[in-house]
């Protein structure tokens, strides 16, 4: 990926804008958080086919229907928002020159992605995942297929398991390479830590509240910030900045930018959940609503019917079946309409997302760097947000 080294200059681009990654490695490249996904990209491509190698040499069999899975799902994109997450820390922090360790880190956090992914859609039984069957489905259908013995959806469970699994261990792989490789790799290894745990404890009060019929507003809060703000965003930051041994202060005003934008992301996921179109977010636009998810906007939902009075949205919205009929759920999204909580929720999206960049603005990042995170945070957020000090 090495190239001539290109003189350096502040560059006027965006995530949006499209440059050249071949001097990736050189001084201040990738340019651009979209530079820096290219990267990765091209970084996942050789890990993904160094460890099918290794797969097909241990087993076949075991290459062709679990490796090459989590291969093909890790390529089958995403918005790879964590590793242009990641790279803004580093920049945030001082990162230049030679990026290498930044790149293989977003590469690690794609493969962690992509166990997280499999193991959600496993648990919830989710039948799409990035526009295409989820891997519990493919699997399924492969034993059908293959005239295997046995239920289909019980082989399909078990593999996608070893599936996401296998996903993890290649992510840990890859990241303490990494750290082992990097002067600064103690603490990338403990963000790095803190980060599988928080993933970990966020899915267990996630299907914790679902079994419990919760609707409380800071349980709701609680699972989006373990579940997805520290992991989308908070430790890709954290991540990205630690390569570079920043000092506390930096730390702490990426982290908290970082959360911010993180449930101003999840907080979105939580209205595409329920108003979404399957054919744009390429997954189940009702799931949420049919397994009555603890979501913020629910428990938003949930406090303004009982404040107001309103017994039908209190008890469209109320713990019920497991899979409610589509009746149930045209229901439930009409009551989070009449409540108003889905306008709180997206005034909730714009309050979150202006935060997190002044808390961005306190790192004393350049400012093509803080441009770049206003777009991320825009794009993640899905609001147009106004940004401090920017010309008209």
């Amino acid at each position: 990926m090495r190239g001539p080294r290109p003189t350096v200059a502040e560059p006027a681009g965006s995530v949006g804008s499209v440059g050249s990654v071949g001097s990736v490695g050189s001084v201040d490249r990738p340019f651009t958080a979209h530079e820096a996904v290219l990267a990765v990209e091209a970084e996942l491509g050789r890990v993904l086919d160094e460890r099918m190698c290794r797969a097909r040499e241990t087993d076949p069999v075991f290459a062709r229907d679990v490796a090459d899975r989590v291969s093909a799902f890790v390529r089958r994109g995403g918005k790879r928002l964590r590793t242009a997450f990641a790279w803004c820390g580093w920049r945030a922090a001082g990162g230049s020159g030679d990026a290498t360790a930044v790149l293989r880190t977003g590469a690690a956090l794609e493969l962690l992605q992509a166990c997280a992914l499999i193991h959600d859609d496993v648990m919830d039984g989710s039948p799409l995942r990035r526009g295409a069957p989820a891997v519990h489905v493919d699997l399924a259908r492969m034993h059908r297929a293959a005239r295997m013995t046995g239920p289909p959806e019980g082989f399909a469970t078990s593999a996608a398991v070893l599936t996401g699994d296998l996903a993890l261990a290649w992510a840990d792989d890859l990241l303490t390479e990494t750290a082992l490789g990097s002067p600064h790799g103690p603490g990338l290894h403990r963000e790095w830590q803190a980060m599988r745990g928080e993933m970990v404890a966020g899915q267990y009060r996630d299907i914790h509240a679902q079994a419990t019929g919760t609707s409380g507003l800071a349980e709701a809060v609680s699972i989006a910030t373990l579940k997805s703000a520290l992991y989308t965003v908070e430790r890709p930051l954290a991540l990205g900045a630690a390569l570079t041994g920043a000092d506390a202060s930096a730390l702490d005003a990426l982290r908290s930018a970082g959360r911010c934008a993180g449930l101003a992301f999840q907080l979105r996921d939580d209205l595409l959940g329920a108003f979404g179109d399957p054919a744009v977010t390429g997954k189940p636009a009702d799931d949420d609503l049919r397994t009555r998810k603890l979501t913020y906007l629910l428990a938003v939902g949930v406090r303004l019917a009982d404040a107001s009075g309103d017994e039908e949205s209190a008890d469209a919205l109320a713990p019920g079946t497991p899979l409610p009929s589509d009746e149930a759920v045209a229901r439930m999204r009409e009551a989070l309409e009449r409540t108003g909580a889905r306008a709180v929720v997206e005034s909730k999206i714009a309050q979150l997302g202006a935060t997190s960049l002044r808390h961005f603005d306190r790192t004393e990042a350049k400012p093509f760097v803080r441009r770049e995170f206003a777009t991320l945070v825009e794009r993640a957020a899905g609001v147009a947000l106004e940004r401090a000090g920017e010309a008209a």
